[in-house]
């Protein structure tokens, strides 16, 4: 093999030379054009603005009233009223990951990085203080919004040449104009511009579940079993004809939509404790996989179609209803946060789905039902609150959730729910030696073979939830716990051998 001579190099060290070389002055070259990133939607996966009138109905709702008056004084002194009122966390904000990790890395790599938005000035200097990694900020300022042509006239005039990420229609003008144009998480319209136009985008940051998961997560599909309780009447009732089965069907329907429309509500309300919560943080609108406005949007949606099918059922269905929503939003504004009153509400609230089952049905509800519900579900109810302090507890964490419990409230819950779960059996013996049994089911004797799977059953709750394994809502659990499948199977069988 032919040596070289000392100090020249061979074909394929040169040809690694001139890349190395190319990629350097490539990085250079790239480097002298500042790197501007907008915020909303983009750095960050939600809008800024409407998180913080989010926390503002929360935390200040008087001040709603004052909206008026603010969007009087145009878009930037609106959103600098919003700010000044309300104080967001940046630190648990849903950044966008992939992103973030680029602009790291090119900020370690020695390029110039600005925010450039149309949020206002403190917010956005709050952001840049927390992640440490821009060169300046640009933003509105009270008086002027930086959006779209005033945003692309404020980079031109400051940089002459830049690079800029966006994610919504009024990027575009500014994604023309680029030196290398850059989407996050781009919507729709977006998108279709950029084809229209033929303008490729150099790098795209996706990070964002896909919008039928994230819907069907926001909804909450899995708590829709519980709504189930509004067939019981008609089953115990032994009503098995179409008309109260349909009018049953349509009244799961009505409450399901409602449910999730209150869901939605809760989560809006809850964002920025929903952000500071290890399992919470991902929920759709908390990690921004949906945005607030579209939230509004199927809240509204999903309760106008809730109350419009309740028309087609009675009057009294549709009381429940109402009840149902306003003790529900009641519940997630102010009532979570008092202790045991909570629980009540909360075993109130899946009574009450009984007391509309019936209502829709045309079915009466007998008393021995409602006693038997109200015990058996403070009893579960108790059990979900006991379940997340216990889960604290084992962690070594302090209640920070303004729940109103403490830790050393573990013990007298555990009381609390056990009795109401001894009582809701002690209700279900006298119903069975209730004469009136006799006329539903032909052997009331054998419904004694009930109780003790009853026992079993509510004790079984108890055992896991004493252990930290019940980290869910207790009837979620009956649905997708293999035992308690099992107990509901053989319970179905004896009240058929006792109606036999």
């Amino acid at each position: 093999m032919e040596e070289l001579p000392i100090g020249e190099l061979s074909g394929d060290e040169r040809a690694e030379d001139k890349f190395l070389n190319d990629k350097a002055v490539g990085r250079a070259s790239r480097n002298a054009v500042p790197l501007c990133v907008d915020l909303d939607g983009t750095l960050v996966k939600s809008d800024t603005l409407w998180d913080s009138l989010l926390i503002l109905v929360r935390s200040h709702p008087l001040k709603l009233l004052q909206l008026p008056q603010w969007l009087i004084g145009g878009k930037a002194s609106f959103k600098r009223h919003v700010v000044s009122s309300v104080a967001l966390d940046v630190a648990c904000l849903p950044y966008n990951s992939p992103l973030l990790d680029y602009l790291q890395q090119e900020h370690q790599a020695g390029r110039s990085i600005y925010l450039a938005t149309g949020a206002d000035k403190a917010l956005a200097e709050r952001v840049a203080d927390h992640l440490r990694i821009f060169d300046g900020v640009l933003a509105s300022d009270g008086q002027t919004n930086l959006t779209g042509s005033n945003k692309l006239a404020s980079l031109r005039e400051r940089f002459g040449p830049f690079s800029y990420v966006g994610n919504a229609g009024p990027d575009l003008p500014l994604l023309r104009a680029a030196a290398e144009p850059m989407v996050a998480n781009p919507n729709g319209i977006l998108r279709s511009r950029l084809r229209s136009q033929g303008l490729k985008p150099s790098r795209e940051f996706i990070d964002r579940r896909r919008m039928p998961a994230a819907i069907a997560k926001a909804i909450r599909v899995h708590q829709w079993p519980k709504n189930f309780l509004v067939f019981l009447p008609v089953l115990l009732a032994h009503g098995f004809t179409r008309d109260p089965l349909l009018r049953s069907l349509l009244a799961f329907a009505c409450f399901s939509a409602c449910a999730s429309a209150t869901y939605i509500v809760n989560d809006l309300l809850d964002l920025e404790v929903d952000r500071r919560h290890a399992r919470k943080r991902r929920r759709p609108f908390a990690a921004g996989d949906l945005s607030a406005a579209t939230g509004i949007l199927m809240a509204g949606g999903l309760a106008a179609a809730a109350f419009l099918g309740a028309q087609w059922l009675s009057a009294s269905f549709l009381f429940w209803l109402c009840i149902y929503a306003v003790s529900t939003l009641a519940y997630s504004l102010y009532i979570k946060r008092l202790a045991l009153v909570d629980v009540l509400v909360l075993s109130g609230l899946y009574t009450l789905r009984v007391l509309a089952g019936g209502a829709a049905a045309l079915v009466p509800i007998s008393p021995w039902l409602a006693a038997f519900g109200i015990f058996f579900f403070l009893s579960l109810a108790t059990a979900k609150r006991f379940a997340e302090l216990e889960a604290l507890r084992v962690a070594g964490a302090t209640p920070k959730n303004g729940r109103g419990y403490l830790i050393g409230d573990l013990e007298q819950l555990r009381s609390f729910g056990t009795s109401s779960a001894y009582a809701s059996v002690i209700v279900f013996s006298f119903y069975i030696s209730n004469p009136q049994v006799a006329q539903l089911y032909h052997h009331p004797g054998r419904m004694w073979l009930m109780a003790p799977l009853l026992i079993l059953w509510l004790n079984r709750v108890w055992l896991l939830a004493s252990r930290g394994q019940l980290d869910e809502d207790p009837l979620i659990f009956a649905l997708t716990d293999r035992v308690s499948l099992l107990l509901g199977l053989v319970l179905v069988g004896v009240a058929a051998a006792a109606a036999i």
